[in-house]
C-alpha cells in the first residue's frame, strides 16, 4: 500500500508539470528581465509568503548563481523599510499559488508608490486574480489540485512554481550566454565550483 501511495503521488505530481501551460508569456518575460536586468543595471526581486516565500528565495538564488542578479524581498520586511532595496529599474517578481495574497497585494501597491513603473510578473495558479490584474505578465502554474490528503498544504502548487522558475532560470542562461566559465566566478567554493572551472577550462 505504501509503495502505490508513493507512485500515486509521484505520478499526480509529474502530470501536473506536465500540464503546466506553455505560452508566449514565457518569451516576454525574459526578454523584459533580460532588457531591465542585463540592459539596464537592474534586478530581479522576487517575493512570496509562506511557502511560495521559499520558493520564491530559491528563484532568486538560483538566479543569482546562473548570472542574473536577484533578490529575495519578505513583504511584510517591506513594510518595514526593506521596500528601499527596489531601484526603477527592476523587475517584481511575485509567487501566490490564490492570486490574492494580502501582504504581496500590498507589496505591488508600495513597489508602485515608490517606482510606478515597475513592471510586476507573478506566477500563480489563479491568471484571473486581483494580482494578476496588477501584473504586467502572468505564469500559470495550470491551479493543479495538491496531494496533501487535505487538499491544503501548498504541495503540488510548490512543485509547479519551481519549475517554472527553472524554466526561466535556463531561458535566461541560454538567452545571455552564461558559460561555465560565468558560473566559476560565482561558485568559487566546493564541488560546483571545481567542476564548473574544469569544465570552462576545457571549452577554452
Amino acid at each position: 500500500m505504501l509503495l502505490e501511495d508513493i507512485k500515486d503521488i509521484l505520478n499526480r505530481e509529474a502530470d501536473a508539470i506536465r500540464a503546466i501551460p506553455v505560452t508566449e508569456d514565457y518569451h516576454k518575460v525574459v526578454a523584459l528581465i533580460h532588457d531591465k536586468v542585463h540592459g539596464k543595471g537592474g534586478k530581479i526581486i522576487a517575493s512570496g509568503m509562506g511557502k511560495a516565500g521559499h520558493v520564491a528565495n530559491h528563484m532568486a538564488t538560483t538566479l543569482s548563481s546562473t548570472g542574473t542578479p536577484a533578490l529575495f524581498l519578505h513583504p511584510s520586511e517591506a513594510q518595514h523599510g526593506d521596500l528601499g532595496i527596489i531601484r526603477e529599474n527592476d523587475v517584481l517578481l511575485v509567487l501566490s499559488n490564490s492570486g490574492k495574497t494580502r501582504e504581496i497585494l500590498e507589496l505591488v501597491e508600495l513597489t508602485h508608490s515608490l517606482y510606478p513603473g515597475i513592471p510586476v510578473v507573478i506566477i500563480t495558479g489563479n491568471p484571473d486574480g486581483p494580482l494578476a490584474r496588477q501584473s504586467s505578465l502572468v505564469l500559470f502554474t495550470g491551479g493543479p489540485d495538491e496531494v496533501c490528503p487535505l487538499g491544503l498544504t501548498p504541495t503540488t502548487s510548490a512543485t509547479a512554481m519551481t519549475v517554472i522558475g527553472d524554466v526561466l532560470v535556463v531561458l535566461l542562461m541560454k538567452k545571455t550566454g552564461f558559460s561555465a566559465l560565468d558560473y566559476a566566478k560565482r561558485h568559487h567554493g566546493g564541488y560546483l565550483g571545481q567542476k564548473s572551472r574544469e569544465a570552462g577550462n576545457e571549452n577554452k
